[in-house]
């Protein structure tokens, strides 16, 4: 990036954003579409973080320059914690790193081949193909559970998305299949290997329930550096329990929307991170540098 993209003290970032998908993995509208959608929403700082890619850093960084809002290049990087997802947002890291590269397109093999044992179970009780599937993935991306959920949808199985990961794609609906994937641990360590910064995505939603304090001291012992605390899948008093695991482990709290377009209710700004945690995440990052806001 330009040295004008080099960050400087008192950077005012705005309202700011960190946790946003496109349509390199499961959201609903490409990467420019993400960033005018975040500007036109009053968000003066967002995160375009893709599950397991950074494919469309480079389309959110120029759009980005173009309406003078600030972009943080990020990752939500997937990891198993026994038999719960557990996902870890890696901001400004280097995408090119060995260790990284590696690990994501095995990741990135490990969803396709689960997604297409979900489809060929779903298809034995309803009329879903793989095809009918590949239809609502945009090209390159990653198939995944969501863009079954928009299949299911569009055969009018299911009404949206929320029914089809509450039913048919639920791990006890009969069809779910588990994917391999590293422990958070290692997840972190990676992250921290290519100069990011390692945050647990919404540490108290649905199937995250291992993540206890011994746990979350495992974590900060492999390079954890933060926890996503106001998101809206964390409960009022799951909140206020990942902030005191943050005051006594010394971690940066953000706060974040998770937006998908379409794909989920989530919208932009719902939740925001303080400029002092996003200073904070800047000034630790060696990977790879912020857009600033003009």
């Amino acid at each position: 990036m330009s040295a004008a993209d080099t960050p400087r003290s008192g950077t005012q970032w705005g309202r700011i954003d960190l946790h946003a998908h496109s349509t390199e993995s499961d959201g609903t509208e490409s990467p420019r579409e993400l960033v005018l959608q975040a500007h036109a929403a009053g968000i003066g700082t967002v995160a375009i973080t893709d599950h397991d890619t950074t494919a469309g850093w480079a389309d959110a960084a120029d759009a980005a320059r173009e309406v003078g809002i600030g972009l943080v290049p990020g990752v939500e990087f997937s990891s198993q914690q026994q038999w719960a997802s557990v996902h870890v947002l890696g901001y400004l890291l280097d995408p090119a790193a060995p260790a990284f590269l590696t690990e994501r397109e095995r990741i990135r093999v490990e969803r396709v081949e689960r997604a297409q044992r979900m489809v060929e179970r779903i298809g034995a009780d309803y009329p879903l193909t793989w095809a009918i599937v590949q239809d609502h993935a945009a090209p390159g991306a990653t198939i995944g559970r969501p863009h079954i959920a928009d299949a299911l949808v569009s055969l009018g199985i299911v009404a949206d998305r929320s029914a089809a990961f509450d039913g048919i794609l639920h791990w006890r609906g009969g069809y779910y299949q588990p994917h391999r994937a590293p422990a958070p641990t290692e997840a972190v360590r990676i992250i921290r290997a290519a100069g990011g910064v390692p945050v647990i995505a919404h540490p108290a939603a649905r199937g995250q329930a291992t993540m206890d304090e011994r746990v979350i001291a495992q974590l900060v012992d492999a390079g954890l550096m933060g926890l996503e605390v106001e998101h809206r899948d964390n409960p009022p008093e799951a909140q206020e329990w990942l902030r005191r695991q943050a005051r006594i482990h010394g971690l940066i709290t953000t706060g974040s929307s998770d937006w998908h377009g379409r794909g989920k209710p989530n919208l932009f700004g719902e939740h925001t991170t303080s400029a002092e945690a996003l200073d904070a995440i800047v000034e630790a990052a060696t990977g790879a540098e912020p857009i600033l806001p003009a």
